[in-house]
């Protein structure tokens, strides 16, 4: 008995710790199914059967629901919210859906909490859709919210006009660093008009101007709405307010604007027309402002640009002595007149990318002479060059008088070796806020690490571009005025509003005055 008894003792321990691997085995086999299965319904948009999966999954008990599969079934639940038939079973599920998701300990992404916040504002609950939201940012970790996770409690709030809550949603996503886009601004300025709160319609009058520039025809009626509105007429500004108060507040902030409040008095007339190419608004006769960034966010570009400069020299490690930036820097405070800086690279290689071509200094000669020749005060600009490019051109008796007496009168500055001659014709620009002629993109990483929205608003404002048309050269300035809201010393306001494209001449505006 004891030798029979064996082989089957040895063939027990064997098989029983293989079981469990079976079981977990298959566990998995499941789970990844379940997965799949969720996911070609979402595809197909087929809630029912998803949801008869998910229902099947918790009544057998084996099917271990993980974070993917909760937020597959939220996604579909709050994808058919559009259709009205599945509408209440979409809510209804969703949030019982939710409520397990939580229950289990799973924690919901981001992407979960932007679809029960759709649910949530689409049944009306307004609070339930922020509470979620700031739950997520209270637990703090991976899953962090963006603009759409908070959209649904705010445009709920203001469809209902909660204006408090609208409000305090919006604080939560100031501190949360999210930034505001068109639909979100248009929404809280909708209900400050329809609650007559004048000092919020003015702030968000403003957020539109520094997030959006031009405005959707939505937008434009919600605009219209207001200043036509008799409590727009009742709101009167400072009578004691001076107007040279109110352009130096302009003059700071770059133009075309001063945010100091609202001004004058009496009823507003509301007009819609053009603005003609030199800034003319044809409704009013007022001259619209060429907006530049303001004074501090200019002081913070050109400390960036200098910071990024040495972070770089330093982890070049040459061992070549190399000029220190510093050294342009006091270069310029002893040469401060200049109205524009030149890409002098960019210029001398544009379209020499043939057999025989190389950097043809006639091209930057010729823009040398033509903004000397547009300015008014008869000033040369200032060239950036590298070096190794000067010395080469130095070399040359064909070229070398020109680029003496560029050198000589202060016309050309040259880049030291291992440095990068953008940190250099950048930052002058932005010192002297000048033009910069150039036709680079600045599109490169280096680039990236500038503030966006301020750079392109800089580049519009300084970036003059350039073409050669058979050597004849073409300039293209700056628009002579910016096509974004605008408020004027005199407290009127003209606000662009969006056009097809081509058709930018036609735009419509909203040019807004007072009768007195």
């Amino acid at each position: 008995m004891a030798t029979s008894d064996h082989p089957r003792s040895r063939h027990h321990r064997d098989e029983s710790p293989t079981k469990p691997n079976k079981k977990k085995k298959a566990s998995h086999n499941q789970e990844k199914s379940l997965l799949i299965s969720l996911h070609s319904c979402s595809k197909s948009k087929d809630l029912s059967a998803a949801l008869a999966l998910y229902d099947a999954a918790i009544a057998s008990g084996e099917v271990r629901l993980s974070q993917q599969h909760f937020q597959s079934l939220l996604y579909l639940c709050s994808a058919s919210l559009g259709d009205p038939s599945l509408q209440t079973l979409a809510i209804d599920r969703g949030y019982q859906v939710f409520e397990r998701m939580v229950g289990s300990g799973v924690s919901p992404s981001e992407a979960s909490v932007t679809s029960m916040a759709r649910l949530a504002a689409a049944k009306g609950d307004g609070d339930y859709a922020f509470k979620v939201v700031k739950d997520i940012v209270a637990v703090g970790g991976v899953s962090v919210p963006r603009l759409r996770t908070y959209s649904p409690a705010l445009l709920c709030f203001c469809e209902r006009l909660e204006a408090e809550k609208c409000y305090e949603v919006e604080e939560h996503m100031d501190a949360s660093g999210i930034a505001l886009e068109e639909v979100e601004i248009t929404a809280l300025l909708k209900v400050s008009v329809a609650t007559g709160r004048e000092s919020k319609v003015y702030r968000y009058l403003h957020k539109l101007r520094e997030c959006v520039g031009f405005v959707s025809e939505e937008t434009s009626k919600v605009i219209e709405e207001w200043f036509c509105s008799e409590k727009a007429s009742e709101v009167w500004g400072d009578s004691g307010i001076d107007i040279e108060l109110l352009r130096e507040a302009a003059l700071k902030n770059g133009g075309g604007w001063h945010g100091l409040g609202w001004v004058g008095e009496g009823k507003w007339v509301v007009k819609k027309g053009n603005v003609s190419p030199d800034g003319e608004c044809l409704s009013c006769g007022e001259h619209l402002a060429c907006v530049d960034t303001n004074e501090e966010e200019t002081e913070n570009f050109v400390n960036s640009l200098v910071a990024l400069a040495l972070e770089r020299k330093a982890k070049m490690n040459s061992p070549e002595p190399m000029e220190d930036f510093s050294e342009f820097q006091e270069w310029l405070d002893k040469h401060e007149d200049y109205e524009a800086i030149l890409d002098g690279a960019n210029i001398g290689l544009y379209q020499q990318n043939f057999v025989d071509g190389g950097f043809s200094l006639p091209q930057l000669e010729a823009v040398v002479k033509e903004l000397y020749n547009k300015s008014g005060n008869k000033k040369w600009p200032l060239i950036l060059l590298h070096k190794k490019r000067v010395n080469a051109l130095l070399e040359n008796a064909n070229h070398r008088n020109v680029v003496e007496e560029w050198i000589s009168n202060n016309v050309l500055y040259t880049t030291p070796p291992g440095s990068n001659d953008d940190w250099y014709w950048l930052y002058a620009a932005a010192k002297f806020k000048c033009l910069l002629v150039t036709n680079d993109e600045m599109r490169d990483h280096i680039f990236e690490l500038l503030s966006t929205s301020f750079f392109q608003k800089w580049k519009l404002r300084h970036q003059v571009r350039y073409t050669f048309v058979k050597g004849s050269l073409k300039l293209e300035m700056p628009p002579p005025f910016s096509a974004v809201i605008q408020e004027s010393e005199k407290g009127s306001w003209h606000v662009p509003i969006t056009c097809q494209a081509g058709e930018v001449s036609l735009r419509d505006w909203i040019c807004v005055t007072r009768q007195n």
